[in-house]
């Protein structure tokens, strides 16, 4: 299952039933879990971490040193990613910055061809990359999110839960769950088509909806709508949407 041409460190820890193709290099320390397929020219570095049944694709890269002028490439830190992840074609996975500090993809993830995760993202499980989607340092990404091929989005900004974005959108602000984006930072309305396909039950979706309107669609600035959310209870799904806006980044959230 291992090609002969290709370069594994004897202290890379590697799982039951791993394929590695051709040319690929596997340096120092590095974790394969079981189950893992790993295309021809790919190089996983820095003591990275994979967990079981993921694919990484032809010519990627992962673990490589943060694109950060600053960096002292002697910095001790890792790439951790989770089970069931799969990763085309020439996808970059970054370490992060920080002495002892990791890039963190979850599970069930699909980047496609070309896109990157920058030092210090993490994210969650579920999440779809079209391609060349570019991710930034610093971004915290939910769960379940859709980004359009050829989207940008800028560092330290939040990506939540059932999220979408349309291709080529350059985002510097925060998303909030459910959304849908466009363009250049803008708000198109909520994704009810996901929360559908999700699985949310009729009475959920109708809270989010109403919920997404008082806060984004009324006549309220978003302190007074946050104001009005406080006169009564919310599930926890449209909770995530409230704590969302309440604690954004330092960059804001997208209105």
């Amino acid at each position: 299952m291992i090609h002969p041409s290709a370069i594994i460190d004897p202290s890379a820890n590697i799982g039951e039933n791993v394929s590695i193709g051709a040319f690929s290099i596997i340096d120092a320390n590095v974790t394969i879990g079981d189950n893992c397929k790993i295309d021809p020219h790919v190089w996983i570095t820095n003591q990275s971490t994979l967990g079981s049944d993921n694919f990484v694709g032809y010519g990627s890269h992962i673990g490589g040193d943060p694109q950060d002028l600053s960096f002292d490439p002697t910095t001790e830190s890792f790439v951790r990613i989770g089970d069931h992840n799969t990763l085309r074609e020439h996808v970059t996975i970054n370490r992060s910055t920080s002495a002892g500090g990791a890039t963190v993809m979850g599970n069930h993830n699909m980047l496609m061809i070309n896109s990157h995760l920058a030092h210090d993202v993490q994210m969650g499980d579920h999440n779809i990359l079209a391609n060349a989607v570019l991710i930034a340092g610093h971004i915290h990404m939910g769960n379940h999110a859709f980004l359009g091929g050829g989207a940008g989005f800028h560092q330290f900004i939040k990506i939540g839960d059932y999220a979408m974005s349309q291709g080529n959108a350059a985002i510097s602000k925060d998303i909030p769950p459910y959304a849908m984006v466009h363009g250049q930072n803008q708000l198109g309305g909520l994704n009810a088509i996901a929360l559908r396909r999700a699985g949310f039950d009729p009475k959920t979706r109708s809270e989010i909806k109403a919920l997404f309107k008082l806060l984004f669609k009324s006549e309220h600035n978003m302190a007074e709508a946050l104001i009005e959310c406080q006169k009564q209870t919310w599930s926890p799904a449209a909770q995530s949407l409230i704590d969302s806006v309440s604690h954004p980044s330092k960059k804001g959230v997208m209105m």
